[in-house]
């Protein structure tokens, strides 16, 4: 069994979705999440990579299919066991006027509070170990709108932290960050993942953030799973082809089992 747990903590079996009764944005789509490993979820624009991210974390109610967390189903979790599982980061969040680091940071807690919704000694230590995961020690008493937007994201995701839970899920989390500030947020979510074990799955629109910074590539195209495996297997000059409908230049950097990715000229 802690075999079978490691490569399928999470996964999706024959899920379908769509907003209406005209649509539909997943097909019978199946996908494993490896445990302790970073999953990056790539495609086109409009593949149904945001609404898997989605119905991962039940925000959504698929059509048909199911989803497993820990060979069991979603469905059966209520909603605070979830929160304490899982820590779901959507693209572009928003906070109240004024709010601060250490505020918003204290939010993760929820899950864990009672009636009252008091803070406990344990709340107050686990908002401490998240500022200091993130580096935010000497900006908690800051708001949020008076941070860069590399430090606002790391905000967000030292939130996600106080959750204290084994899955984060992040859409888009570099979105709108210059190249430094989406470095210094991978580099972030990469040292999670090592040192605190925590799976990530993460949605990305840049495929050398996948091929640099995920073990585990999920490629989506019109609803479907077109490909999964690691960077090496996903990223060939083919593979590219078929799913961004690009021309790409492929080369080795210091890992070779990481390839980068140049895209040239379109296809189409």
């Amino acid at each position: 069994m802690e075999g079978k747990n490691q490569y399928m903590s999470l996964r999706a079996e024959n899920l379908s979705f769509g907003y209406n009764t005209e649509s539909t944005i997943l097909n019978s789509l199946s996908v494993t999440v490896p445990k302790g490993k970073i999953t990056a979820l790539i495609g086109r624009n409009g593949c149904g990579k945001s609404t898997l991210l989605k119905l991962l974390n039940r925000l959504l109610e698929p059509r048909s299919g199911s989803i497993f967390l820990e060979d069991r189903p979603l469905v059966d979790y209520k909603g605070k066991e979830l929160a304490r599982l899982m820590a779901h980061l959507t693209q572009s969040p928003t906070a109240p006027e004024g709010l601060t680091v250490q505020e918003l940071v204290e939010f993760g807690r929820h899950p864990y509070r009672g009636f009252l919704g008091r803070t406990s000694s344990e709340d107050k230590e686990i908002v401490g170990w998240a500022l200091h995961e993130t580096s935010l020690q000497d900006l908690k008493d800051r708001t949020l709108n008076a941070l860069s937007g590399g430090q606002r994201q790391r905000a967000w995701i030292a939130m996600a932290l106080a959750q204290t839970t084994d899955y984060l899920l992040l859409d888009e989390p570099t979105t709108y960050l210059d190249i430094s500030h989406q470095l210094e947020v991978l580099e972030l979510l990469s040292r999670l993942n090592k040192e605190r074990q925590k799976t990530i799955i993460m949605v990305v629109h840049d495929p050398n953030h996948a091929s640099q910074y995920a073990d585990n590539v999920v490629c989506l195209a019109q609803g479907v799973v077109l490909r999964e495996g690691s960077p090496q297997d996903i990223f060939t000059t083919e593979n590219i082809q078929e799913l961004f409908q690009v021309e790409p230049l492929l080369f080795e950097g210091a890992d070779p089992q990481r390839p980068w990715c140049v895209p040239c000229r379109t296809l189409s």
